[in-house]
């Protein structure tokens, strides 16, 4: 816990170096040439206080007011413009006073440029802020979208807010010293304070219309390299080691030789009704958490199967525990169809509020869970891969439980991923700047990025196969162009929530995928690669 938070604090620090804070930094410059010096402690204090309350309860805030996440982005958009057009305007900066001297009991003259006015200033910018975070706060943020959010959470996330805080505030302090240090500079101060109301109320619009990323994205172009090596500082194996164990609290991992967790009832059963470890004593039971839209999982799948039915007559169970990535993923109809498409016999249940995956503190998809005749965990395995070894463990359960009377051939198919290039995510949650280029207005929430008419998207990649979770977002299909090294390739159309596959190689190497949106019908989630 407390190597956490230290290295969040230390990732926060770095953060200022990253590509993703150069649009809003005029909002931290403006602090620098308006208001007392009591001003950027307020902006530091508003900033902390709204980075870790939205990081955290966004999700949940969302859910509970049945509002869309981007209208609290809007607001923070509203509130930095207001103050913009103050220092650009008297009369409309008189009448902010007048407003923050009645509902903050300050002073008229101070009111809006002093702490109070730091405050709504710092809360908005913690609202907009896009850092390129690392694992840790990746991990928190997982689990926030997850609904769990634990006391160590709030420390973690506090520390990460507090370290970006510093920089920001030597920023704002050092822009005022300066300030009051130039005669000239305090000569022309109202002009430079309409300077900055004018690119507070740019800034405004660019957040608005989603120009802070694209101008992002088009420094990263420019500059591979800038920021590439910022969040080095968090992946470690001391750092990694304690992430697993965040989604329990920072309890001890499941032990081997323990009793299995219960299947956690509450979701629809499907090929089976709704069954029990306990009713199963007698049985090797496999435990495949999965979600129908995960390559990684689609990959598994065949395995699983063959699994499922070349040992079912000698005494193997399989489960599935379908946990969603994405929230059209707890659609039971879409679940249906995709157990069906996947040609899945054997029992699978939904596991929505992610009780089961907390029961098992699983992190992982795909993540199969052998379990001998007398309920007990015996192994477990994460990822793709060792097909054959956990073959051998289900043959050795059954051997032990007398179940298997004599030794079947492994013959599991040769397993091979040749992609290079990592799982890309488009919402705003785990959205990672650098890898692709957007052209075009694009609408992003919190799991997707919608691309509006004319819009397209561009990718570098190095990989065989490349795969795109995508759906459409009215009753009629969406149309993709997909173009592969300048070359119009395919067009699919797109109407089910679904893991669509784009591009299909002999081999592996490295090619530039372009994509083109005709229509505005389309919502993009995450970009995998085999």
């Amino acid at each position: 816990m407390f190597l956490l938070v230290g290295f969040a604090f230390i990732a926060g620090v770095v953060t200022i170096l990253s590509p993703c804070i150069l649009p809003v930094l005029p909002l931290v410059l403006s602090g620098s040439v308006t208001g007392n010096k009591r001003r950027p402690w307020g902006v530091v204090i508003g900033f902390i206080a709204s980075f870790t309350f939205f990081t955290l309860f966004l999700s949940s805030l969302v859910k509970f007011l049945g509002i869309p996440a981007d209208w609290l982005r809007w607001l923070a958009v509203a509130v930095i413009a207001g103050f913009g057009l103050a220092l650009v305007l008297p009369q409309w900066q008189l009448l902010v006073e007048k407003l923050f001297a009645r509902l903050a009991n300050l002073a008229p003259k101070t009111a809006r440029s002093g702490f109070g006015g730091g405050i709504l200033i710092g809360l908005s910018l913690g609202l907009v802020w896009t850092p390129c975070v690392g694992p840790i706060l990746a991990a928190i943020i997982s689990l926030a979208f997850a609904g769990t959010v634990s006391g160590s959470a709030v420390i973690i996330t506090l520390a990460y807010a507090t370290g970006t805080a510093i920089p920001l505030l030597a920023i704002v302090m050092g822009g005022r010293a300066l300030l009051e240090r130039n005669r000239w500079l305090v000569r022309n101060s109202a002009v430079i304070q309409r300077g900055f109301g004018i690119l507070m109320m740019v800034t405004a619009v660019a957040i608005l219309l989603n120009w802070d990323r694209q101008f992002q994205t088009w420094v990263l172009n420019k500059f591979p390299a800038y920021g590439a090596g910022l969040t080095l500082i968090e992946d470690n194996p001391a750092v990694n080691a304690r992430l697993g164990n965040l989604s329990t609290g920072g309890s001890a991992p499941l032990r081997i030789l323990g009793p299995a967790p219960e299947l956690i009832l509450g979701g629809q059963w499907f090929n089976s009704p709704p069954l029990k470890l306990a009713d199963l004593k007698g049985k090797v039971v496999l435990i495949d958490f999965w979600t129908y839209t995960c390559i990684n999982c689609i990959r598994s799948l065949p395995y699983v199967k063959s699994w499922s039915e070349k040992y079912a007559d000698s005494g193997l169970v399989v489960i599935g525990v379908h946990t969603p990535e994405f929230e059209f993923e707890k659609n039971p109809d879409n679940v249906a169809k995709a157990i069906a498409d996947f040609g899945i016999k054997y029992p699978v249940m939904q596991d929505n509020a992610y009780a089961t995956w907390n029961a098992y503190s699983n992190n992982y998809w795909p993540a199969e869970y052998f379990i001998d005749s007398t309920g007990k965990l015996r192994h477990t395995h994460f990822g793709e891969g060792d097909y054959d070894e956990s073959e051998a463990m289900i043959q050795k359960l059954l051997t032990e439980a007398g179940l298997l009377k004599e030794e079947m051939l492994i013959a599991n198919p040769v397993y091979q991923v040749t992609a290079r290039t990592p799982e890309l995510y488009l919402g705003s949650l785990r959205y990672q700047p650098g890898w692709f280029a957007l052209e075009g207005d694009w609408r992003q929430s919190e799991e997707y990025n919608s691309p509006q008419p004319g819009a397209s998207l561009t990718l570098n990649f190095e990989a065989k196969d490349v795969y795109l979770v995508m759906r459409s977002n009215q009753a009629q299909a969406g149309l993709v162009k997909v173009f592969l090294d300048g070359q119009l390739l395919t067009e699919i159309s797109v109407l089910e929530d679904k893991l669509y596959q784009l591009v299909k190689l002999d081999s592996p190497g490295k090619h530039i995928l372009k994509l083109e949106f005709p229509s505005d019908r389309v919502d993009l989630f995450a970009f995998t690669f085999g």
